[in-house]
């Protein structure tokens, strides 16, 4: 700040603060459960993209790292954040549900309102609860057993009733790498032992996603989170936060230590699964994608392809082939790239399909014309 006007951060400057907190800058050797907190937590939709994600973060980092978190019970997927699963260490999945509690029973309002219209729906909470506490049940197990009592009522919508009311935690083998099928459900409470903590203030979330995602404004953080009137808090918590401004006078805020390299830092290449939440936690996403390249990665039914970065940006997509025994990766950049970035792409590719696909008889890394 210079005579009381906050300094601006151009375009670099944001998306080479955010790659240093996301440790896309440089790998850290950091425990994987050490990382999964930081970055607090990981959207998984899909079992894999997690251990990807990790993987292109951690030097030395091995699957079976995040496997055995999940495995004892260290690490639980559940719905948080957006209201979409997230895999998150046992100790967030306790701090972070009953914060976002009301984000997510307004969620279930807007999707299933008229389906519910004269339920009690603390009553069908608390009878999903003693069902997914008796044994796991899959969603479409819990609903059908609570129609059973509410015959009238729509299945799927009494099963999110739960869902939303209740910390329902998807059990083993989900959340395995490479493993398939349908999630079993069973409370947060049930499965960790521990109750969910008694604060629901949104303060020290706010800092932690700085942490991870800063400098940001308050939109910033409803998007990543699904919460709303997140500008009260940044105001109460302004006089312990940096403030700067972005290119379009919007202001930001930042803890004060926090790393912001600045625009000349060196952004090495890298692979980001799908549903990465380096590409999902801003109102404006500009700091690493372009708005058009959003539309190509982001899908309608909310999809979020795998895409790699050069010089911090996203330049592309990726995703692995299997054919039999063979596993190749294929790369598809949005633009015709540099030898030098090529060169780079590929060596990252092969370190990663070695790792993710260590079963395959040969392997071999393509790209595909822009």
């Amino acid at each position: 700040m210079t005579n009381g006007t906050p300094s601006v951060l151009d375009r670099r400057a944001l998306n080479r603060a955010l790659l240093a907190r996301q440790w896309l800058l440089e790998r850290t050797t950091a425990s994987a459960s050490d990382v999964l907190e930081h970055l607090v937590g990981m959207q998984a939709q899909a079992p894999n993209p997690p251990y990807l994600g990790l993987w292109t973060r951690v030097a030395g980092f091995r699957l079976d790292d995040l496997a055995a978190l999940v495995r004892q019970r260290r690490a639980v997927r559940l719905v948080l954040m957006r209201g979409t699963i997230h895999l998150v260490t046992a100790r967030d999945c306790l701090a972070l549900r009953p914060v976002l509690h009301t984000s997510l029973t307004r969620g279930l309002s807007s999707s299933f309102g008229r389906q519910l219209t004269g339920l009690d729906l603390a009553e069908v909470a608390a009878e999903g609860r003693r069902l997914v506490e008796s044994e796991p049940l899959t969603l479409g197990e819990l609903g059908k057993r609570l129609a059973e009592r509410w015959p009238d009522r729509d299945a799927f919508a009494l099963a999110n009733v739960v869902r939303a009311l209740e910390p329902l935690v998807q059990v083993p083998p989900r959340g395995l790498w490479g493993e398939s099928g349908q999630a079993a459900h069973t409370t947060a409470e049930a499965w960790l032992g521990e109750p969910l903590s008694a604060d629901a203030s949104a303060r020290q979330v706010v800092r932690r996603y700085l942490a991870a995602f800063g400098p940001a404004t308050a939109a910033d953080m409803q998007t990543w989170s699904g919460m709303t009137r997140m500008a009260a808090v940044f105001k109460d918590l302004r006089p312990e936060l940096a403030v700067f401004r972005d290119e379009k006078g919007r202001e930001l805020f930042d803890l004060p230590n926090a790393p912001r390299p600045g625009p000349g830092a060196p952004a090495p290449v890298r692979l980001l699964p799908e549903f990465d939440n380096v590409l999902l936690s801003h109102a404006d996403r500009t700091r690493i994608l372009t708005d058009e390249q959003r539309r190509l990665i982001i899908t309608r039914n909310g999809l979020v392809k795998s895409t790699f970065l050069v010089d911090g940006f996203v330049a592309g997509t990726w995703r692995i082939d299997r054919r039999k025994k063979a596993a190749t990766l294929v790369l598809e950049p949005f633009a015709a790239l540099k030898a030098a970035d090529r060169e780079a792409l590929a060596g990252e590719a092969e370190r990663l399909l070695a790792a993710a696909a260590d079963d395959a008889g040969a392997r071999d890394i393509r790209f595909e014309a822009p």
